[in-house]
């Protein structure tokens, strides 16, 4: 049948036409009608949920390797292969898979699994994208603008005249570029208690001026309310310390060394448990067309399964040549409809052939399922 098949595809446009490998089919146990179809309802299902698995991964991944296009290929891969080589010559895990078991225990295993993987992955990746936006907080506090920044390597001791004070503090204030003028005009009178001429910048930026003041402490709250209406940003979150520099500077490389840590954790993580992820997912789909296949052709389920990896640009002369290669299978789904429907009136019982109308896919004279495609 392969080589047949093979011929086939061959024949019509020469090898560009695609890639095959044959799909060996594990002795699978069909179980009753019934359960049969109850799981072909079941199965699209699991398939979107598993693909919905697969699909983060990957996306955690894109995201790790900042959409770095060859970096992502080298780690979404399976057992070390590319997805397609793996597809090619693939093969059912019967150490992992027990085909002595029902279809649905199979269903229930690879969900299971499925669904740890998830569990993980969700964890791991809330943990780093805890550490990164410390991270990036604090890397902000460093490189924002004086609005916003530490002010710990900007200011001195010396800027605040109020070392030791009782009464007196100094204050920061962030002000805008295009209001310094407003700013030395204004900052005496915006409260009573502020000392006179005790203004003066300490560092200017793109956007901001940072200017010192010193005033009554009596007079803190006060005088920040009025700056805020005038368009000033006093820094209350700064408060000088001596080893202020010290420790942002320790804390930002402690910070910076979690999120490499983890960042290191979660993509080591994110390429295995997208190997795993793709071979359930692969499991499943096999599961799924072998189920399809029961119901629209009957037993005894002796199949013939091909992995083909098309051409792109050929896909339609190759689901062409399919069709037309197949199209006495298309005669025999319709002759064993029939067939069943004759028995069913006689014995009072059900036939798979009344139920190729529950198969959510379109009508090939063919199981056709389509595998996950990675865009690298």
């Amino acid at each position: 049948m392969m080589s047949e098949l093979s011929s086939t595809l061959l024949k019509d446009g020469g090898a560009a036409l695609s890639e095959l490998g044959q799909l060996t089919l594990p002795p699978l146990k069909t179980g009753t009608l019934e359960s049969l179809i109850g799981l072909s309802d079941e199965l699209p299902r699991h398939d979107a949920a598993f693909t919905q698995v697969v699909a983060k991964i990957v996306d955690t991944l894109r995201a790790l390797l900042n959409n770095d296009a060859e970096a992502l290929a080298q780690h979404v891969l399976i057992q070390e292969k590319p997805i397609d080589d793996y597809m090619l010559g693939w093969s059912w895990n019967g150490s992992k898979y027990r085909t002595e078991r029902s279809l649905g225990e199979l269903i229930e295993t690879l969900s299971k699994e499925m669904s740890s993987i998830d569990n993980v992955m969700k964890q791991k990746l809330n943990n780093y994208n805890l550490a990164k936006g410390q991270l990036q907080q604090l890397q902000r506090k460093k490189t924002g603008n004086l609005s916003v920044r530490s002010l710990a390597d900007v200011v001195h001791k010396d800027d605040f005249a109020d070392s030791g004070s009782e009464y007196l503090e100094t204050l920061l204030v962030a002000v805008p570029k295009n209001s310094i003028k407003e700013w030395t005009a204004k900052y005496e009178r915006l409260t009573p208690m502020v000392v006179p001429r005790s203004s003066r910048k300490l560092a200017q930026d793109d956007e901001y001026a940072l200017f010192n003041v010193t005033l009554f402490k009596k007079s803190h709250d006060d005088f920040v309310q009025k700056a805020r209406e005038a368009k000033f940003q006093v820094r209350t979150d700064f408060t000088w310390d001596d080893d202020l520099v010290e420790r942002q500077r320790a804390e930002l490389e402690e910070a910076g060394a979690s999120e490499k840590e983890l960042w290191t954790e979660l993509l080591r993580l994110a390429r295995t448990n997208f190997s795993e992820a793709y071979q359930a997912l692969a499991h499943l789909k096999v599961i799924r067309t072998f189920v399809e296949a029961v119901l629209r052709f009957g037993l005894p389920a002796e199949y013939f399964g091909a992995a083909i990896r098309p051409n792109p640009k050929r896909t339609k002369a190759l689901l062409s040549s399919l069709q037309s290669h197949y199209a006495y299978l298309d005669n025999f789904d319709k002759q064993q409809s029939k067939k069943g429907s004759k028995d069913s009136a006689a014995q009072g019982g059900e036939a798979p052939g009344e139920y190729a109308a529950l198969l959510e896919q379109e009508q090939w004279p063919f199981i056709l399922t389509e595998q996950f495609q990675v865009a690298v």
